[in-house]
């Protein structure tokens, strides 16, 4: 997306929109050098069935929060109590942090905001082109979105100047099966493969992604390991799942991590390295590629992985780094921009958990910000 900025400023000018996004794209440059320097934004999706709405928050350069605005994403979400869409990357920001795409669940389709730190404004919407988008993943200038409903499929978008999503004509690619509950998609850094995981299936897909952006057939990896949820690339190009676990088991949760080979098989690095928690439905991985962390909503608790050059997973200290009060549920989790911070959603005690990352990898907490409804079905956060 580094190249989107220029253009889409040009567009702006033309299209007539207003001077306020002007400004904002504008400035996204310098924008993204302040936050390095300390302060950001964090976004948090609401899902909500009549009217999904994305919360922004400012954050200080001490990583603390303070609501700054709601945002009508003009769609629906699925509704729900916890969790609801069992997914990661509902809410999902562009590789230089000027866009941010909500999936809209309910209403099947995808919002695109433009981001100045807090502030969003609304620029355009789509269809996703399938049933129940729960999560988006951009590379420069082109965008797929996973549909868990129905038939279950990948759906790709070509974001023009104009910061409009235009469907890539013989894009929609279909996952194994019906219903098998799509809940990752991730595009390898250098833009040749896109994953995706199917929770009921349990199994990674591969796609190697073409010239004209459209897909070759699904390769189909089946995880070894129960409990398949979120996938996310670092940096180095390994690729780093979430594993829920066995169902009977007692913090069972895990992660794996795995090379993408050419022919989009994947081989296993680290296999189930335990988390020592239950509940590890996502993670999030630090800018620079050192860490990763997982949220583990059954034991209200984070655990931190080291990431070695050849993608093995080392735990950190004792494995849990950090801990949300008893009861708190915390779903979705991000790493600030600067790679400082940690942010969780914590569903059912209805607030937003901060910690901050130590030089060792460790979290320190700096309590809870918000005052979110409980048990309402929030899903997706995303950090600059």
């Amino acid at each position: 997306m580094q190249r989107l900025i220029r253009p889409l400023i040009l567009s702006i000018s033309v299209l007539g929109i207003s001077a306020s996004f002007l400004s904002a794209q504008t400035t996204a440059l310098s924008a993204l050098s302040s936050q390095a320097k300390g302060g950001g934004a964090v976004f948090i999706m609401t899902n909500d069935a009549k009217k999904n709405e994305v919360i922004a928050y400012n954050r200080a350069a001490n990583g603390y929060l303070t609501e700054a605005g709601h945002y009508d994403t003009e769609g629906r979400g699925s509704g729900g109590v916890t969790d609801p869409l069992e997914a990661q990357g509902s809410l999902t920001l562009s590789q230089d942090h000027s866009i941010l795409f909500a999936a809209n669940a309910g209403s099947g389709n995808i919002s695109v905001f433009s981001v100045r730190r807090s502030n969003l404004v609304l620029v355009s919407k789509a269809a996703s082109g399938g049933s129940q988008p729960v999560a988006v993943a951009q590379f420069q200038n082109l965008v797929y979105a996973l549909n868990s409903g129905g038939a279950g499929s990948v759906v790709g978008f070509r974001i023009d100047l104009g910061a409009q999503l235009k469907p890539i004509k013989n894009s929609t690619a279909f996952l194994t099966g019906n219903t098998t509950a799509g809940a990752s998609i991730a595009f390898s850094p250098d833009g040749q493969f896109l994953l995706v995981t199917e929770r009921l299936a349990n199994t990674i897909d591969a796609f190697r992604v073409k010239a004209d952006g459209t897909l070759a057939p699904i390769v189909v990896n089946a995880n070894p390991a129960p409990g398949t949820f979120s996938l996310d690339f670092a940096p180095n190009g390994k690729v780093i799942v979430s594993e829920t676990g066995a169902a009977d088991a007692t913090n069972g949760s895990a992660l794996s991590s795995y090379t993408v080979g050419p022919d989009g098989k994947l081989t296993v690095v680290s296999q189930s390295v335990p988390a020592l928690a239950a509940g590890n439905c996502w993670n999030a991985i630090t800018p620079d590629g050192k860490y990763v962390y997982t949220s583990n909503s059954g034991s209200d608790s984070i655990s931190g992985f080291a990431i070695g050059k050849d993608g093995t997973l080392t735990p950190i200290g004792a494995t849990i780094v950090g801990n949300n009060p008893a009861g708190s549920h915390n779903v979705d989790i991000a790493v600030s921009a600067d790679g400082e911070y940690v942010y969780t959603i914590n569903s059912d005690s209805g607030n937003i958990g901060m910690f901050r990352i130590e030089e060792n990898g460790v979290l320190t907490s700096l309590g809870q910000a918000g005052e979110l409804p409980k048990m309402a079905g929030f899903n997706g956060i995303a950090a600059i």
